[in-house]
């Protein structure tokens, strides 16, 4: 259930805040109530966190068949870093 809240906040901040809501393609009620949400633990089961842009123009980017285990690669990788 939504319920309105009103919140006194200096205007600057308030514009700042409107710009990064926008720029992550959120409304800045729903950036706020992801916000408090984390803030306070609170998971609801329903709610999914937000995709943001990046995640969803790079979702599907790598073939998991292809990327494999790269632990061996890693190790040599660091053996030979640190000799």
């Amino acid at each position: 259930m939504n319920t309105k809240l009103t919140l006194s906040l200096d205007r600057d901040i308030i514009e700042q805040a409107k710009e990064f809501a926008r720029s992550r393609q959120q409304s800045l009620s729903k950036l706020i109530e992801v916000y408090l949400r984390q803030l306070t633990g609170h998971k609801d089961k329903d709610m999914k966190s937000p995709v943001t842009p990046i995640v969803a123009r790079l979702s599907g980017v790598l073939d998991a068949r292809k990327v494999g285990d790269n632990k061996r690669e890693y190790s040599d990788y660091l053996v030979d870093k640190y000799r």
